[in-house]
């Protein structure tokens, strides 16, 4: 754990976007691929939803185990801007009182795709409001989430059934 702390000093501060406009980051965004955490190991069809509440943006994580026909899993998160100028970093909390850092360092104009990273560069999820993105796309994220010091051969991508509805 320290030569994680002490390789994570050496790294610049994790930027985010200039500023996201929560109204339009609200709805599906189908994950694409991702560092994942242990709890999306084998996660298929996987959709995070973000829906604004009056103290909270209200967050679920739906995806199925180990295939398309797996068990349906799901997850429920509150998030809570931490920036307000940026709306750009939040604290997701899975479990209260902690709250995990989470931030939006990519987010398209048009709010069709978006990468979630963390200050720690040790997880990161490529998300968008379609199923699939293009490979050259992928490509270009993967490398450029390299250039910001993640280990991107830990990137697994995420099978989610062409046009399949929310799960």
């Amino acid at each position: 754990m320290l030569l994680c702390a002490c390789q994570n000093r050496s790294l610049p501060p994790m930027t985010t976007v200039a500023y996201v406009d929560l109204e339009r980051f609200m709805g599906d965004w189908y994950v694409i691929a991702a560092i994942p955490t242990s709890f999306e190991a084998g996660a298929h069809d996987a959709v995070e939803s973000y829906a604004r509440t009056d103290d909270y943006i209200a967050t679920t994580f739906r995806f199925r185990r180990g295939s398309h026909d797996g068990p349906e899993k799901t997850l429920h998160a509150k998030g809570y801007v931490r920036d307000t100028t940026t709306n750009a970093r939040w604290g997701m909390q899975f479990v209260w009182p902690f709250r995990a850092d989470y931030r939006v360092i990519l987010l398209d104009a048009d709010y069709r795709t978006t990468i979630i990273g963390r200050e720690a560069r040790d997880y990161v999820w490529i998300m968008a409001r379609e199923p699939h993105l293009d490979a050259a796309t992928l490509a270009g994220y993967r490398d450029w989430l390299a250039g910001l010091g993640y280990d991107v051969d830990k990137l697994v991508i995420v099978p989610q059934r062409s046009g399949a509805p929310t799960p």
